[in-house]
């Protein structure tokens, strides 16, 4: 009620917006207020810092020195979200959240035996400072297993158990709280895949955030619980927690904070235990929507025509992780109608659409995609999408569905778009069959996107740029480079966006693939055609100061002239 009155009386709160924050009061009038969006927590916490005469820091940006955690009880730093950054002569400086509660201030004192000199942090970054330097989940692992509130991650199913002692010491309540602050760590962080790896020194947990693998630190202790862990995991996912020498796939449902979360689980056993990787799929957070994909304008638009084809192949290439189901999906939503009928089958289902008949297939059963694309074409779809063109009967399966009419949409994994001919010719498929059938294909990659909080101008040496810069193209434009902030999380860059090569198949192409061609000779017909590649597609977004000079070569490579 304290800090409400102080907002209110500085102008940060009006009447309505105080009483309303006061009701909703779950964890502070402060934090009511900032979660139904009244105040800027950072102005707020300004506010309050100044009000009681205390400085208010930005931890982003301040160095921490980690000998003030030593000696600090742990308990401390978790209870009241106290963080320990520093020294001022013999006393310790100690970040808050809560300039007004002066309790918990004192009690670090009388623990430490010293003077402690408080400042005021937002909460958010004193839990990324526990994360960073004691570990994921380390909160749990002290001990600190009361719930506070309502739980943050909802199971949407139902667990079974089979009432074994690892059964029950993964449904111990620590262990549920422990993995449950991994996966919202991990979604928070907008981590698209979780790699929990047993290694001869214990359990490392590593989170791939825009395409890179980050390893996140934990607390030594977590050992320990290494088996309950990942039992907990396959419990969730519906596995087999006895069977430890085969793989598995299991998949989890989850609500998060309201938003619901789809979880694919893999797990392989290793030589010193278990791995597991979970594959991330947060409905709430993907738009499909081909104009926001990073695609130029001139790409867009002939993409755009060959997916409004009545029928023929159209073919989406690159290594896993590359976006190719994004495109898909985008692609499929903008021809959507109600006179379209539209089937797909996919392995697995990533994410449900609306107006779209999906197949789940299941090979141990025998719906592979060959048999379920058989099926689909007696139910009179005009589109077809076939998740991935893995073998030869899926390939001529597809072709003769495009040879009747249809329009199909499908996935190869090539390095670029001309290699996808001499793919499925390798597969055994006719030539004249691919070359009359393949409309288009587009290959693409993934990049990540500088932050634009932080990004700073760049004036590199033409040594510094890589030999095939364009440098026709480059008309003094600013180049840029990444640095580092809060929003970013450090890391420099933020979000991804797609690069495209896009080969639209002509009479000369179509000859090539006939011919047998290579893949090269066919590359070099569709650039003197007017195809940009990969290569050229991303040195546009780092001339245009969407990604960095870096960034386009730890992804792409040189085009051979």
């Amino acid at each position: 009620m304290q800090a409400g009155n102080i907002l209110h009386r500085r102008g940060l709160l009006n009447d309505e917006q105080l009483q309303q924050s006061i009701k909703a009061d779950t964890s502070g009038v402060l934090q009511a207020a900032v979660s139904l969006g009244y105040i800027d927590e950072q102005k707020a916490l300004e506010a309050l810092a100044d009000e009681v005469g205390l400085e208010y820091v930005d931890l982003r940006t301040r160095d921490i020195d980690l000998e003030a955690l030593k000696d600090f009880p742990q308990k401390l730093i978790y209870r009241n979200s106290l963080f320990p950054i520093g020294f001022s002569d013999d006393s310790i400086v100690v970040a808050t959240s809560d300039p007004l509660d002066l309790y918990p201030l004192d009690e670090a004192s009388a623990a430490t035996g010293r003077n402690i000199v408080p400042v005021v942090a937002q909460k958010e970054e004193i839990a990324r400072l526990m994360n960073r330097h004691l570990g994921v989940g380390s909160e749990t692992i002290e001990g600190m297993m009361a719930a506070k509130g309502e739980s943050e991650v909802e199971l949407l199913e139902q667990l079974e158990t089979d009432g074994s002692e690892l059964s029950e010491m993964a449904q111990e309540a620590s262990v549920v709280r422990l993995v449950n602050e991994i996966l919202l760590e991990a979604i928070q962080s907008r981590t698209s895949d979780v790699h929990i790896e047993s290694q001869g020194s214990g359990l490392v947990v590593r989170f791939r955030i825009d395409g890179i693998l980050h390893t996140q630190p934990t607390p030594p202790e977590i050992n320990r619980f290494q088996a309950a862990i990942i039992s907990r995991l396959k419990i969730m996912a519906h596995l087999n927690i006895a069977e430890k020498r085969l793989p598995q796939d299991g998949r989890i449902k989850l609500r998060v904070h309201g938003r619901e979360v789809d979880i694919r689980l893999s797990v392989i056993p290793m030589i010193h235990g278990e791995g597991l990787v979970m594959r991330i799929l947060d409905k709430a957070s993907m738009v499909f929507e081909l104009q926001s994909l990073g695609m130029s304008r001139e790409i867009y638009d002939r993409f755009s025509k060959i997916i409004q084809l009545p029928h023929g192949i159209v073919l989406v290439t690159g290594p896993t992780g590359s976006g190719k189901t994004t495109t898909l999906y985008s692609s499929l939503l903008q021809i959507r109608s109600p006179e379209t009928k539209i089937i797909t089958t996919e392995d697995p289902v990533e994410y449900q659409l609306d107006g779209i008949n999906q197949i789940q297939v299941h090979p141990k059963i025998g719906l592979t995609f060959a048999a379920s694309l058989r099926s689909i074409l007696r139910h009179d779809p005009d589109v077809v999408l076939v998740g991935e063109i893995r073998d030869l009967e899926t390939a001529e399966n597809a072709i003769q569905a495009s040879l009747t009419g249809h329009l199909v949409f499908s996935t190869l994994h090539t390095n670029d778009a001309s290699s996808a001919f001499t793919r499925m010719g390798d597969m055994g498929v006719e030539p004249f069959l691919v070359a009359g059938t393949v409309e288009g294909v587009m290959a693409q990659r993934l990049l990540r996107r500088l932050c634009p909080h932080c990004k700073e101008p760049v004036e590199p040496s033409k040594a510094d740029l890589p030999p095939d810069f364009p440098h026709d193209r480059f008309n003094g434009e600013t180049l840029y480079q990444p640095v580092g902030c809060r929003e970013c999380r450090g890391f420099g860059y933020s979000g991804r966006m797609g690069i495209y090569e896009l080969l639209v198949t002509n009479d000369a192409i179509r000859q090539l693939a006939q011919d047998r061609a290579s893949s090269w000779n066919i590359r070099r017909e569709a650039v003197n055609n007017g195809m940009r590649t990969l290569r050229m597609d991303a040195f546009d977004k780092v001339i245009a100061g969407h990604t960095s000079v870096d960034e386009l070569l730890r992804v792409t490579k040189g085009d051979v002239q």
